[in-house]
């Protein structure tokens, strides 16, 4: 197996979890001699944004060109990465004419979703339980998210486990950021709804909070609550490491996660993560270890400090994406 086709609707410019995995992996697996092509949606000429969430593009009416793809490229392997309108076009495509695939369950969107239009939550779920229904494997990130998906009707599950670059995220004990005062806690994530910013933002804490991202509650919160808390917008590679190298917890007030990408992040740092007993947390976080999984946040991060950052480092490096790039390709089902 050699030619490998990603089918996505999340890829740049946008920023989320989906599209870091992806930047993540694809270098190790060109790297190793596999020939990776993408199909997302920047090589459509017409898109429109995904309802609730903005910064996803979808492409309209792109089967024709999306079947021309698989046609003229005749991959060993197709991996369908999400369930929107590429999703839906490769999975006709591949289905019309026979081709086994492979999906990739990222996301809880129903819960996001949820959380913007109550008691929508069941039918969204359906909606997406039905898309993974015809793949010949579906990956997932954990075992506890596997088996939340197969007790609601979902089939032909296999553990896709995640990683972090451990050479990039580490502590910058050099870094040239002006030092902030003491002790320093640090949000890190999209600013939306199902990210629950807003609760990290109101708990009392000492020292100083900062707040790394973006997203379409940016305005209103910096409004509201930028007296007490610095926000400093999304940083990427060298320049989100020296952010976090200022901070000496993490706070991730998140409850809709299946993994928690900037959990491992942060732990690669040095940094503690305090959290909800949630999955996503839960799969990544020994408690009184390297974190704390509480209902109560503030107490949770204030214990936080008193953990080890090298225990943190450890965690970190038993995650490495080297690892989950092996996984994907055992994961992946061959076309022929």
């Amino acid at each position: 197996m050699k030619k490998i086709l990603l089918v996505t609707d999340a890829w740049t410019p946008q920023v989320n979890g989906v599209v870091r995995v992806l930047q993540a992996l694809i270098p190790i697996l060109t790297a190793s001699g596999y020939e990776v092509t993408i199909i997302e949606p920047g090589q459509f000429k017409a898109t429109v944004p995904l309802p609730l969430y903005r910064e996803i593009r979808l492409a309209l009416f792109p089967r024709r060109r999306v079947a021309k793809i698989i046609e003229d490229l005749k991959p060993d392997a197709v991996c369908i990465v999400t369930e929107w309108s590429l999703g839906w076009a490769a999975r006709s495509v591949c289905r019309e004419r026979g081709i086994p695939f492979t999906t990739w369950y990222h996301s809880h969107f129903q819960l996001y979703v949820d959380l913007r239009l109550r008691g929508f939550l069941r039918p969204i779920l359906a909606y997406i339980r039905l898309f993974h229904s015809a793949a010949d494997r579906t990956m997932v990130s954990t075992e506890s998210l596997k088996r939340e998906l197969e007790s609601t009707g979902f089939k032909n599950l296999i553990i896709m486990p995640l990683g972090v670059d451990t050479k990039l995220f580490r502590r910058n004990s050099a870094q040239p950021l002006q030092a902030l005062t003491k002790p320093v806690f640090v949000y890190f994530s999209r600013l939306a709804p199902e990210k629950s910013p807003e609760e990290f933002l109101k708990l009392k804490l000492p020292g100083t909070k900062i707040v790394i991202g973006d997203g379409p509650l940016r305005m209103k919160l910096e409004k509201k609550y930028g007296a007490e808390n610095k926000f400093i917008g999304y940083k990427q590679g060298q320049e989100l490491v020296d952010c976090l190298s200022l901070a000496d917890v993490f706070v991730f007030p998140s409850s809709t996660e299946t993994f928690g990408l900037v959990a491992l992040e942060a732990l690669a740092c040095g940094i503690p993560v305090a959290a909800h007993d949630v999955m996503g947390p839960r799969d990544i976080i020994t408690n009184g270890v390297d974190g704390y999984l509480s209902d109560d946040l503030q107490s949770a991060a204030l214990k936080c400090l008193n953990l080890s950052s090298e225990d943190c480092r450890k965690k970190a490096e038993q995650h490495s994406w080297e690892r989950s790039a092996d996984e994907f390709l055992e994961n992946l089902f061959p076309t022929r």
